[in-house]
């Protein structure tokens, strides 16, 4: 076989897979913002059922995991079997099922949890010819309202500006209102960065399996095989019982991200010397720099035993 043809398939094949998987790395961040955007009215709704199309079948429960039925043959009997399982990240979500049909998947099943016709694909001329006028299609019609519900997400978003107070007291309270309002905003803030964390690292951390970050007499963080942090902390103005911290949410509530990240970054290059030679040489030239006080003080012990 011509060695120039297989080089070229070879190239072919190379790039594709760089490609998809670079598609998959950016599918994944997208699907990841979308769940977190929705994840309040996901778990007031009480989950959603996506698709119900026997034998495919994909929901999303409360606390944002999904569960996917698929259907195999048995290689044993030759029979056709079911099977459900749990999946817990965008990642893996993506690789079962396109994005595009995710996101029909969810404005679907939300039009008819809704009671709403699915939305239609012809034009006004098709409509009109039906005898259809435009403004009774779904998503004609709305006025305003739809513009103003965009404003005021919009303006939800931007800096508080405060008004003049007429005394101290009222000073103090609108500053003290404005630094909850912000306080809230950060540990949103803070639990998103932990979530885009988890779903980056659950690529590689099964490899590591569970990974103990800290462990202390009040506290425990470890990342699991999963690539979900997971936690169990003793408060001091609990009545000694330990509290579980089931999410990013509750992380936050006692940890800081960027103490998390540190922390996770020094377990692993004490765990992996070699992934961090330049702490290694640190942590060496501190030892050569303490050793000449370190003799000078076991001469000195030495000393005062003799005498």
């Amino acid at each position: 076989m011509d060695v120039s043809r297989n080089d070229m398939l070879g190239e072919l094949a190379s790039d594709a897979a760089l490609e998809r998987t670079d598609f998959v790395v950016q599918a994944t961040e997208q699907l990841a913002k979308f769940l977190d955007r929705h994840r309040e009215r996901v778990a007031a709704l009480g989950g959603l059922t996506l698709i119900d199309d026997d034998p495919d079948y994909l929901s999303i429960a409360p606390d944002m995991t999904f569960r996917v039925r698929s259907r195999y043959e048995d290689p044993d009997t030759g029979e056709w079997a079911s099977d459900t399982e749990i999946v817990e990240t965008a990642s893996e979500l993506v690789e079962l099922y396109n994005p595009v049909e995710i996101y029909a998947a969810f404005s679907e099943a939300a039009r008819e949890a809704a009671g709403l016709a699915a939305e239609p694909g012809a034009t006004d001329d098709l409509l009109a010819t039906a005898g259809i006028p435009p403004e009774e299609t779904f998503g004609r019609g709305i006025g305003d309202d739809a513009y103003a519900g965009a404003a005021d997400s919009w303006a939800a978003g931007q800096p508080a500006v405060l008004e003049a107070a007429d005394d101290e007291e009222g000073a103090a309270l609108a500053m003290y209102n404005l630094a909850l309002d912000f306080q809230e905003r950060s540990q949103q803030s803070e639990s998103s960065l932990l979530e885009q964390f988890e779903e980056a690292a659950a690529r590689v951390a099964g490899q590591l399996g569970d990974l103990v970050i800290v462990d202390d007499e009040d506290e425990r963080l470890v990342l699991s095989a999963s690539g979900r942090f997971r936690a169990e902390v003793l408060p001091e103005e609990g009545d000694g019982e330990w509290r579980q911290l089931g999410g990013p949410d509750e992380l936050v509530e006692f940890y800081d991200p960027t103490d998390v990240f540190g922390d996770l970054a020094d377990a692993l290059a004490e765990a992996f010397p070699a992934i961090a030679p330049d702490l290694e040489d640190e942590a060496e030239d501190a030892d050569e720099a303490d050793a000449p006080e370190a003799a000078e003080a076991a001469a000195d012990d030495a000393t005062d035993g003799r005498a």
